[in-house]
């Protein structure tokens, strides 16, 4: 079977490229027991700090610790969601669904090849190793050209391990959950798009609004996660909102948790105009974003989970809105551990967080956040 094949090329590959692992931590980052991390959509800083109609996440942006430096790697949204949980694009550059469960397709990283807006090919699961895609400097693909060019940091191509930090968490005997809003109750197998019952694979409903995404479910792209072997390491590890709410009132959260609202409440708003509620006008997604956070802060920190050990909440955007503004976003980091209340002008990114995280949980560093220019985000996450 081809994913057992791609275990021991893992295996070599990590021999052969330990630079991609980072052989100490700085230790500045202290031990983190949970962290929760927020993913909200497309916007600018500019768009959400200073905003009248976002005025929880502005009176949260100033009690929590603020980014104001920090920025989204590329473009579009899978491409920032895998960077954040894998530190890498493994070679995609497109929002398009994952093939499932296809073992004779060959992911990107090992053919070297670039997923991106023009692609005939499907996305193959994630697997194996090789190169990424480079990230280029002026980026005008997926939701339009803007009228002047929004520009990257460059990153050339590099090693890339087809894994996740879900994986070293499991590895280290640590856990992790993909909380996902409007997931079906039939699970995220197979799904591509839902409204948290029906979906693709139930039956073609003109007109059913996407709330749930699989392109804002990075965990759901790879190979090990869809096989399965592992439950640990499974897409039962990917659960709905329901499952949320149990867990933080039970008291028992995995390590990790990362929790992605609706389409509507993560302030992308894109295909929910359908149900009437008119979020898919800019501002009124961004109201309905401030009102979820709203909600979802509260419920975190009261919990029990929040009060026992070192635990920090992360909230950020994964990139602009396709505009000439510079691809800077929103973060904002909650700890229970550490004065809170000061902004950070460093400059970090999407890379910067998963290597924060990974210090946090005694990991060693992935893909491109072992880059030796990639910052820890000390000055946020620390005493």
């Amino acid at each position: 079977m081809k994913f057992k094949k791609t275990a021991l090329v893992l295996s070599i590959f990590a021999l052969s490229a330990s630079c991609l692992l980072a052989e100490d931590h700085d230790r500045k980052i202290p031990n983190i027991d949970h962290a929760f991390v927020i993913m909200m959509e497309n916007h600018y800083y500019g768009q959400i700090i200073g905003n009248t109609n976002a005025p929880f996440i502005n009176g949260y942006a100033k009690t929590a610790n603020l980014a104001t430096n920090y920025f989204a790697v590329g473009h579009p949204s899978l491409t920032n969601y895998l960077e954040v949980v894998g530190g890498s694009n493994f070679g995609i550059l497109n929002d398009d669904a994952t093939n499932w469960h296809n073992t004779s397709c060959i992911s990107n990283i090992e053919l070297g090849m670039t997923a991106d807006e023009s692609a005939t090919t499907t996305t193959c699961p994630i697997a194996g190793a090789g190169m990424d895609a480079a990230i280029p400097a002026v980026d005008t693909t997926n939701e339009g050209t803007p009228a002047e060019p929004v520009y990257n940091d460059p990153i050339a191509p590099a090693k890339t391990r087809g894994i996740t930090i879900a994986n070293q968490l499991v590895e280290a005997g640590l856990t992790w959950k993909s909380y996902q809003e409007n997931l079906p109750p039939y699970g995220a197998d197979g799904v591509n798009a839902s409204d948290g019952l029906v979906s693709n694979i139930t039956q073609s409903e003109p007109g059913m609004p996407q709330l749930y995404a699989v392109k804002h479910d990075p965990f759901a792209y790879f190979a090990d996660v869809q096989v399965g072997e592992n439950p640990e390491l499974s897409l039962k590890q990917v659960v709905g909102f329901d499952r949320l709410y149990a867990d933080l009132n039970s008291g028992h959260v995995p390590s990790l948790s990362f929790i992605v609202p609706n389409q509507c409440h993560d302030q992308h708003a894109r295909g929910s105009s359908e149900m009437g509620t008119g979020c898919s006008v800019d501002q009124n997604a961004i109201a309905q974003g401030d009102a979820a956070l709203s909600i979802l802060i509260p419920a975190i920190k009261s919990s029990k989970a929040w009060k026992e050990g070192k635990n920090v909440i992360v909230v950020v955007w994964d990139e602009n809105d396709y505009s000439s503004l510079p691809n800077q976003v929103v973060t904002i980091v909650d700890t229970n551990y550490a004065p809170i209340g000061k902004p950070s002008s460093v400059k970090y990114n999407h890379f910067s967080l998963l290597k924060t995280l990974e210090a946090g949980f005694g990991l060693p560093y992935l893909n491109h956040a072992a880059d030796k220019n990639v910052k820890l985000m000390s000055d946020l996450f620390s005493y």
